[in-house]
This record gives C-alpha cells, sequence and structure tokens, in this order.
C-alpha cells in the first residue's frame, strides 16, 4: 500500500494532535562556570532541545523544501558557545530557549543542559526551562 492510498483512512479522533522535533543528549566541550578551576577548561555539556510546532510548520509531505531544519538546532548551539564563555547553565539554556523560540510556528519549547561530570554519585546537574 502506498502513502497515497492512506488518503482519507485516519479517524479524526487519531489525527496528530503535536508534532514536536527534537535534538537530544547534544554532547559538546564548553568553557562553562564560575569557579577559578573552571575557567578557560571546557566541561562537557549535554544539551536537549524540543521544539513543537504548529501544523502549518509541519510537512504533510516528502518536500524537503518544508522540513523544519534540524541542522538549526545543533548549529544554533555550537554558534553560541563559539560567541562566549558563559559561567551559569541558566543562562546557556535561557540563549539557546530565546532563540529557537523566536522561530516561526514554534507552538511549545523545552531546552535542558547538563553537566554529566560534575558529582561521581550523580548522573548530570541541569536546568530546565520550558514554555509548558
Amino acid at each position: 500500500m502506498k502513502i497515497d492510498d492512506l488518503q482519507g483512512l485516519v479517524p479524526a479522533h487519531l489525527a496528530p494532535k503535536g508534532r514536536r522535533i527534537f535534538l537530544e543528549d547534544f554532547d559538546l566541550a564548553v568553557d562553562i562556570g564560575f569557579h577559578d578551576f573552571e575557567v578557560g577548561t571546557p566541561q562537557r555539556l549535554r544539551v536537549n532541545i524540543e521544539v513543537w510546532l504548529d501544523d502549518e510548520a509541519f510537512p504533510t509531505d516528502d518536500a524537503v523544501g518544508k522540513a523544519w531544519n534540524y541542522d538549526f538546532l545543533r548549529s544554533t548551539v555550537i554558534e553560541l558557545i563559539r560567541e562566549r564563555r558563559f559561567n551559569l547553565q541558566e543562562t546557556i539554556c535561557r540563549a539557546i530557549y530565546d532563540i529557537v523560540a523566536a522561530r516561526k510556528g514554534v507552538t511549545g519549547i523545552r531546552v535542558s543542559t547538563r553537566k554529566p561530570d560534575i558529582y561521581p554519585d550523580c548522573a548530570s546537574v541541569g536546568v530546565e526551562l520550558c514554555s509548558f
């Protein structure tokens, strides 16, 4: 069966209620932290971004030009950490959040950052911002 053959067969109650794209567990070496031993010594920072999109921003066909570019999420984070150093995870998390939230078609967003190498008895320490 072809995708086109399914047109109109999905019941209304099963129509998508949300559309989400995400960048998950993106690890980068970031100059972050305010302690003397942290400044100038990049640490591993793990970034997660989830973006919910309105119907118009989510493609309904296979046209590449209609896709929400995942490269934007990744390159935004890379550019941000190259531009400056950060003292706080809260600051970098908010900067990522604001850049992505300003994009057309975004209806919801969640951004988290975490440092996985801080304490030997913890998986990570981090912050999260979300619109819901």
